[in-house]
Order: C-alpha cells, then structure tokens, then sequence
C-alpha cells in the first residue's frame, strides 16, 4: 500500500493530521468514491461501487481494512482517465470535503504555520483541497497507479512508511487511529495547551463547484438517489409537458400540484406600453431556469438574455431565450432592439453561481436603460444541482425538474430612480456594482470580483464558450 514521507523543521509550528475522521468528521472515504464514480464515469458504476459496499463492510469487520480500501479504489477509478479523475478532484469533491469540516480539528490545524495532511484516498483526489482550502504544505498519501496512456490502473503504488521528523519540539500529532493499516501509528495525539483562546482563521470558501449530486452519496444516500432517477425521469417528463400545454398564467397555480414552490415578495411594475420602452429586469444567476421563474411569477412571457445554452433548453423553454455573441456592440444592439419592443431580462454575472456569492456584474446593461428593475433570486435543491460547467447543459432544466420539490425565491425590489442611473451621469460600473450591493443585501449573499472566465477554468479548464449545437 502506498505511503509517504513528511519531513518538517518547524517543530512546534509543524502539525500532522488526518483527513478522514480527525479534519473531517466522517471516517469513512467511501462517499468520495461514490462521487469520482458518478462525476467521472456514471451511473453505471456507481451503482456498481454500491452494490460492492456489502462487501467492503465486511472486509473492515474482519479487519481488511486495507483490502475494503484496494476494492474501492479499483472500483471507482480503474479504466478512467487521470485528467478526468483530478478535474473531478477539483472541480466536485471540494465542496462535500468542506461540508464536513470538523471545527475543532481545523482550529487545532490552522494554528500551526506549517501543515500536512495523511490520508488514505489517494493523492490526486486530496491534493487540490488540502492545499488550496486547508492551506497544506505537504499531503502523505498513496499515489494511483496510472499506464503509459494516462489510465488509471485502479491500482495505488507503494512508497515508504510515514514518517516525521521535526528538529526541536515534535510536530502536533491530530492523526486518530485508523481502521487501515495504511499509516506509521509511532505518533500520538497530542493536543497542546493554551491553544483554546487563539483565533482560527477562517477556511478558504468554495465558491465555485461543479457535480450533479447536492448531497454526500452515503451508501444510504446513494440507494435514495439511484431509487429515486427513474421516478425523477418521469416527474421531469410530465412536469415539461405540463409545463408546455397549459396556458402560461396557469403555471404558477399548477406548480404546487406538481410539487414545486414559487415564494415571490416585492411589486412588480406593469407590463411596458407602446409609448415607453421595456423594462430591464436585472438579477442574479443561479440555474437556467432564472428568466423562466421571472416570467412565470409575472404572469406572462418575456425574453430572457442568455450565453451559453444548448439547443434542447432553447426547444422546451416556453420563453423566449435571446442568444448574445459576447461582442459588446453586437449584444447592446440587440437589447436595444428587444427593449424596444417591451421587457427583457438579464442576468449581468454571466454564468450561475451555487453558493451564497454574487460574481462581478457586466456594465453593460447598465448602458442601455435607465428603466431597471433588481430582482433578487433563490433557488433550493434537494437532490440534483440542475448547472454544470463540465456536463451537457440540454440536461441542466431535466435535473431541475428531477428534483422532488424544488424551491425558487424571487424578490422585486424597486425600479432604480432616475439619479441612480447613467441619465443621472452615473459611471455604468458604478451602477452595476450598486444593484449588485442591493441583490447581495436582500439575499444575505457576499458581493465577489469573480467572473464566468474564472468559474470555468477552475471547473473544467475553459472559459465557458458553449457551441451552438450542444
């Protein structure tokens, strides 16, 4: 089995600690292979590495916990690809690692100046959040076994015993005894005093992630999910149909019978009039289903502005979706155009956002109108994230709608006076950060300086240009 070597010269200021069951609560690393398996190759193993889990407690109750760990392993990665396995690493384990942070551990972790990690899931699915949000100088672990083509082997490489060795004081020890005889054990917990009254800095957020399972696929978790897809492929079904024949001011009554919630405060404007042009509602981004919800809670159909969509979105969406190029002149003059003819809506941040940030508004609608409406914007979850930046986004409104109930909030905040615009002599940037100030506050979100181009190299190494034919 594979280890490592941890050299420190700090002494005191070095601290050694686990990952699973010390600096996560949980011990058990099978929910993260459960995610490389879905997020990296797909149902099918998945319910493949759950139908072995059976088979990995037993291992463990007879004391193989080495073995339960090769058969996890095996099963999760072998045959995929090593790129495919680190983006999944980056891009969707981050998020469940963070969610399950023990305080107390990572109090006693981030008081010392240099940290390293021991774990045994292997290196590559550890690294990235060990060092970006645990601040980790050094990650101990096993390394994948990968061919000359860049394929998993589903193998994990042997290296030599864990060791630390600190000049001066001994390192704080935070590792627990583990049920894999994967690490030295001549190391103890020792837990130093004084340390109850030092201030924790806080750890490095997730903004950004990607994945399509909202919770931590426990084996329990995972059965519900793999139970519920068939059902959730139906419900998807008849709520797009239903959505698509009935009269579109019936949807938002109809949407309790089939199990969603629009919770709406605020008081729109009226519609736009042949003598005055359209209003620009402006809001956050937080899936696909933005300028549908807006539509619906006002009773009737308006454009929304749009990038990145595929063409499956476009053919169910019963609004209007209005493309843009990303070339400025180009776009203003087609919202000029659309505004003319009554009310669009816009979402300047460009791309979604899961988590409770606001990235970076584009100034750009704010060059075009002094008639603008915030809208803020919520969306709750219980199964599926309906967004992806790695996936096919035809299925993004088909995960939205898979979702038992899924929940929007929408809050109409009120029309920009006139000296909160551009007419008022207002820098466009200046008014783009204040509705995105007054969103934030309304939703108890964290106004941010990120951008679409930052969220998809992190997530999948682009900068989220989508084909048309996607």
């Amino acid at each position: 089995m594979a280890e490592g070597r941890i050299s420190g010269k700090l002494g005191g200021e070095f601290v050694v600690a686990g990952l699973e069951g010390t600096l996560l609560k949980d011990p058990d690393p099978f929910p993260y292979f459960m995610l490389v398996a879905f997020e990296a190759s797909g149902l099918i193993r998945f319910v493949l590495l759950l139908l072995l889990w059976p088979v990995i407690s037993l291992l463990r109750a007879a004391g193989h916990g080495d073995l339960a760990l090769r058969v996890m392993v095996f099963a999760a990665v072998a045959g995929v690809r090593e790129t495919e396995i680190a983006t999944v690493a980056r891009a969707v384990l981050p998020k469940f690692f963070a969610e399950d942070v023990d305080p107390g551990a990572w109090r006693l972790f981030s008081s010392r100046r240099r940290r390293a990690v021991v774990t045994a899931l292997p290196r590559t699915m550890v690294s990235w959040f060990a060092k970006e949000h645990l601040g980790a100088d050094e990650v101990v672990s096993a390394e994948l076994s990968v061919n000359r083509f860049g394929i998993a082997t589903g193998f994990l490489e042997k290296q030599a015993d864990s060791v630390v060795s600190c000049s001066g004081s001994p390192p704080l020890d935070l590792r627990r005894t583990t049920t894999h005889s994967l690490y030295s054990e001549k190391l103890r917990p020792q837990f130093a005093a004084g340390l109850e009254e030092d201030k924790v800095a806080p750890m490095k957020p997730v903004v950004f992630h990607d994945g399509r399972l909202v919770r931590r696929p426990t084996p329990a978790t995972a059965l519900l999910v793999v139970l519920w897809i068939p059902l959730g492929v139906i419900l998807a079904l008849v709520r797009t149909v239903a959505g698509l024949a009935a009269p579109f001011h019936w949807i938002r009554p109809l949407l309790r019978y089939f199990g969603g919630e629009l919770i709406v405060r605020g008081r729109p404007p009226p519609p736009a009039t042949n003598t005055r042009s359209g209003v620009l509602f402006v809001s956050n981004h937080r899936t696909l289903m933005d300028g549908i919800t807006i539509s619906v809670t006002l009773g009737r159909k308006i454009p929304s502005v749009t990038y990145s969509i595929s063409r499956l979105t476009e053919v169910i969406s019963p609004v209007r979706l209005l493309r843009l190029s990303r070339e400025r002149e180009a776009d203003a003059k087609r919202i000029k155009e659309e505004l003319a003819k009554g009310d669009l809506i816009v979402c300047p941040e460009g791309t979604t956002c899961r988590e409770p940030f606001l990235l970076r508004f584009s100034m750009l609608f704010a060059e075009l109108t002094d008639r603008i409406v915030p809208v803020a914007l919520d969306c709750r979850v219980g199964m599926f994230y309906p967004t992806t930046a790695r996936g096919w986004k035809g299925m993004d409104p088909i995960f939205f709608l898979m979702n038992p109930r899924p929940v929007y909030e929408v809050t109409f905040l009120d029309q920009l006076p006139p000296e909160e615009t551009c007419a008022a002599g207002k820098r466009p940037q200046e008014v783009a950060n204040g509705v995105q100030r007054m969103l934030a506050d309304v939703l108890g979100f964290e106004c941010s300086d990120y951008t679409r181009k930052d969220k998809y190299m992190l997530l999948a190494g682009n900068e989220g240009r989508t084909d048309r034919s996607s």
